[in-house]
């Protein structure tokens, strides 16, 4: 009898295709859920997803591809969510059965809209999931550089040690390294406010900021950072560890980075909603800063950064005014 855990993954976009094909490596069936027929139908057919790391080939024998969801949940022991977190709860709101003895791993990158809750606290909220069997999966690490096999490096983190290693064991590979966590909650929000300051980040450069203000910026966000995180999740952590300041590099300066991209095209001049329509992906940062700066609101954290980029994306205001005031005050 087979006793090795079942593997499923929700969602269709790119972090979603790489973790499949993370997963291919090592899990004979993996279970994929994801909206679109026709990207089903797609990958049956040519073996790779039409819309996402398109050069990525999956041998479809070790594929269980649906769009019930609640097919994939059911055949699935681990449940991976790769899902924008603006289009979690809609995908949940479908959801007839029980997540009842699953363990749940999010490698989604922000705040919960409806819930203003971080992906973990919304299942163990309104699914009453055990804290112990809610994990994260962060980087720093790139969809993009999965795709082409570059040597890339995964956090695993969770409460109990031992599901986290059975993640890790299955996602890693000559190019996945992986380093253990229990900082669940920290980790999750590193994952969130990295995002908004990448788009800080590609404002910048789209007003021709040059690298020097770049790095007094990163500088600045990863002590913002800390201060954020310690104000929601008072736990001792190393914020120079490659969860938190490892992922806001990457995310900050990679041209990868869909919120950097985001974030040039706001510089530039592109309107809010001009830049989400020409951008084929989700900027997640954008619907990040709005949570993060209601959260702070009660928490009162110093966090100029996130002030200024609600400011701009939210309030309407000049990206030039709000990013010069910022650069005044910058150390």
């Amino acid at each position: 009898m087979d006793t090795s855990p079942k593997f499923a993954v929700i969602g269709g976009g790119s972090w979603a295709t790489a973790i499949v094909k993370m997963l291919s490596e090592n899990v004979e069936t993996i279970h994929w859920y994801m909206r679109s027929q026709y990207a089903i139908e797609h990958i049956k057919k040519q073996d790779h997803n039409p819309n996402y790391l398109s050069s990525v080939e999956f041998d479809n024998n070790q594929l269980s591809l649906s769009n019930d969801i609640n097919k994939t949940v059911a055949a699935a022991d681990y449940l991976i969510f790769a899902i924008p977190s603006a289009f979690l709860k809609r995908e949940l709101d479908a959801l007839e059965i029980s997540l009842e003895g699953k363990v749940i791993f999010s490698a989604i990158k922000g705040i919960v809209p409806e819930s203003s809750l971080i992906v973990g606290e919304h299942f163990e909220e309104y699914f009453n999931v055990p804290a112990d069997s809610i994990g994260v999966i962060t980087g720093p690490c790139h969809a993009e550089e999965v795709a082409l096999e570059r040597l890339s490096y995964l956090t695993i983190a969770c409460s109990d040690e031992n599901k986290a290693k059975i993640l890790a064991k299955n996602l890693k590979s000559e190019y996945i390294k992986y380093k253990l966590s229990k900082d669940v909650n920290g980790t999750e929000y590193a994952a969130m406010l990295k995002n908004i300051y990448a788009i800080a980040a590609g404002i910048a450069h789209g007003l021709n900021y040059g690298d020097n203000f770049q790095s007094v910026l990163m500088s600045n966000a990863i002590r913002e950072m800390k201060r954020f995180i310690k104000k929601v999740d008072n736990t001792k952590r190393n914020i120079n560890d490659s969860a938190y300041l490892g992922d806001l590099l990457v995310t900050g300066y990679s041209v990868f980075s869909r919120n950097r991209m985001f974030g040039n095209m706001i510089g530039k001049g592109y309107t809010v909603k001009s830049a989400q329509m020409e951008m084929s992906m989700i900027a997640e940062g954008y619907y990040a800063a709005e949570s993060a700066y209601k959260i702070n609101q009660e928490k009162g954290a110093k966090t100029p950064i996130i002030n200024a980029v609600y400011a701009i994306l939210y309030e309407g205001k000049n990206p030039k005014k709000v990013i010069k005031k910022l650069a005044e005050n910058l150390n």
